[in-house]
């Protein structure tokens, strides 16, 4: 039955006032899986996890902003499992979770992830490899987490149906972000399906046409 299923399945539980998109993302064959940018409303979390029958293996980070990471710090102490991500240039927003005047009406706690990703690298759970891609200039250390296979990025807040992450936080950088949409995840594909990290899923060949920050017309 299960070599009818796709290698990998994903769910998207909304979390946190900024309704994060936080993704569940699991091994149909093994059924082990882990959680993407787990911001907060742990228990709206947990509850999915044990709906869906998944052992969560690890927590993975696309960058270190509240909304995304505030809480993985509590949650992996809870699950007894390691954090992956983001890059070490996110350091700064990671250690800056500790501090209210800074957490926007958030919970938030600093962790140490027990794993720094760097372009390249892979993350595994179950059967299921994801590669990970280094996507500065929402944050410098942002990162994107792509699946081949079955053609699936999980991109955070670089790109969105419609718009691209803002730039005007600290160490944001615009030209770094056009040139990691336009320069590392448009050659991925244009039939690749993206969920952000707020809004609805799209794909890459759809923001090309109609995307008005970076749209292939924009560019010509």
């Amino acid at each position: 039955m299960t070599d009818t299923l796709p290698p990998l399945r994903a769910a998207i539980v909304p979390v946190t006032p900024f309704e994060q998109n936080c993704s569940l993302l699991w091994c149909t064959k093994t059924m082990r899986g882990v959680l993407v940018d787990p911001g907060g409303d742990l228990d709206r979390l947990k509850l999915a996890i044990s709906r869906a029958g998944i052992t969560v293996e690890k927590l993975l980070i696309t960058h270190g902003h509240m909304d995304h990471c505030g809480m993985a710090g509590v949650l992996a102490r809870d699950l007894g499992v390691p954090i992956e991500g983001p890059h070490q240039d996110d350091l700064f927003w990671i250690e800056s979770l500790d501090d209210p005047s800074k957490r926007y009406g958030l919970e938030g706690e600093s962790f140490t992830p027990d794993r720094w990703l760097h372009d390249g690298d892979t993350v595994t759970f179950g059967e299921v490899e994801m590669q990970v891609i280094h996507c500065p200039g929402h944050t410098p250390g942002h990162v994107v987490f792509f699946h081949e296979p079955t053609r699936l990025a999980v991109v955070g807040d670089v790109i969105f149906q419609g718009s691209i992450g803002r730039t005007d936080f600290p160490k944001g950088n615009h030209a770094d972000l056009i040139a990691s949409i336009t320069e590392r995840l448009w050659p991925l594909g244009n039939d690749v399906t993206f969920i952000p990290g707020h809004g609805p899923t799209s794909t890459f060949g759809h923001e090309r046409l109609t995307n008005p920050f970076v749209a292939d017309a924009k560019y010509r």
